[in-house]
């Protein structure tokens, strides 16, 4: 069976989607011990994803560092509170890491949240955004990605809520824990895709632009018969 693709997915339909949420194990980590238990375990995985999150700005001239560092496998996602620990030995360890896959979406502007808190070398990761091109695949963000394949929706709500708060609440948790989970997701489905062959992408025609010489006759017939 052939699996269809499309070089770019209509934000609109993706509401109607049925939602997705990772469904494994949360754990914060808020501390040295448990931060050095969870490099650990992560580092003993054959794939993991990762993301970050950072406050939100709503003022000109504001600025935060990153505040949440997420890392998950297939089943359970740590969740380092980076402004609260800070980037730990252990957490530059992971980073710099060159043995076990890290999949992530456009790492680049992660990186440079991360270099802000402390110096690393990048260790062994993939940019999801690199790999849909093969595929003809024009969309970039983590919601259409995963739509686009899953036909599933990824909600944003928590995108802009405060990363910084003394205590996580539970959509918060899930909701980066959800974004780490779905790049191991959209990575494994686009392997397997691109292994088989059992794909095709179809190009959605580009909405054809509006007529504004026709409107512009009507705004003059209209001022005429008014004038």
């Amino acid at each position: 069976m052939i699996t269809k693709l499309y070089n770019k997915v209509d934000k609109k339909s993706i509401p109607d989607l049925p939602r997705v949420t990772f469904q494994g194990k949360v754990v914060v980590v808020l501390n040295e011990a448990e931060a050095n238990k969870a490099v650990d375990f992560l580092l003993s995985s054959d794939i993991l994803g990762i993301d970050s999150e950072t406050r939100p700005v709503f003022k000109k001239g504001q600025h935060h560092k990153v505040a949440l560092l997420q890392v998950s496998t297939r089943d359970i996602c740590f969740l380092f509170r980076l402004n609260l620990i800070g980037m730990l030995p252990c957490i530059i360890k992971l980073l710099e890491d060159t043995t076990v896959l890290k999949v992530g979406l456009s790492l680049h502007d992660d990186f440079m949240m991360l270099h802000q808190r402390a110096d690393f070398k990048i260790g062994r990761f993939i940019d999801l955004q690199d790999i849909v091109k093969e595929f003809g695949i024009d969309d970039l963000s983590l919601q259409k990605l995963y739509a686009n394949l899953f036909h599933e929706r990824i909600t944003k709500r928590q995108q802009l809520s405060n990363w910084e708060a003394p205590i996580l609440t539970e959509k918060q948790k899930i909701y980066a824990a959800t974004d780490a989970w779905a790049c191991i997701k959209i990575y494994e489905r686009l392997q397997e895709l691109q292994k088989t062959q059992g794909y095709e992408t179809i190009t959605v025609p580009e909405p054809e632009p509006k007529n504004t010489e026709s409107i512009d006759k009507t705004d003059a017939e209209f001022t005429q018969k008014n004038d």
